[in-house]
């Protein structure tokens, strides 16, 4: 019976790492179209270039914050349950601060319309 459990273990371990590195390479994914594509629209003189950049930001964000999360299922040591919590959390404020910014550039738009 252990060594049924150590096996369920150890695949539980290598598909959270699988689907942990599958989600942050999502994220780096979006991030880079988001910045090619707003390069491009900062050569169109695009007036809607901030918001655009930040939601694929914030996309990507989510998408990395949701790799971290994952993560923790196959945390072993409490110093890496620390870690992944300040990462966690940074990325969460970091989420926030950039949803509130969506935010307000919805609304200067809105203004100028």
């Amino acid at each position: 019976m252990e060594t049924v459990i150590s096996v369920a273990d150890n695949y539980i371990y290598y598909i959270v790492e699988l689907c942990t590195i599958i989600m942050e390479l999502f994220g780096v994914m979006i991030l880079v179209f988001t910045a090619i594509k707003s390069f491009a629209e900062w050569l169109k003189k695009d007036e809607n270039i901030r918001l655009h950049l930040a939601q694929g930001i914030a996309l990507a964000l989510e998408f990395k914050l949701g790799g971290e999360v994952l993560r923790t299922v196959v945390v072993r040591e409490w110093s890496e349950l620390g870690i992944l919590g300040a990462i966690i959390l940074l990325r969460g404020v970091l989420t926030f601060l950039i949803h509130w910014e969506i935010k307000n550039e919805k609304n200067e738009i809105a203004q100028k319309e």
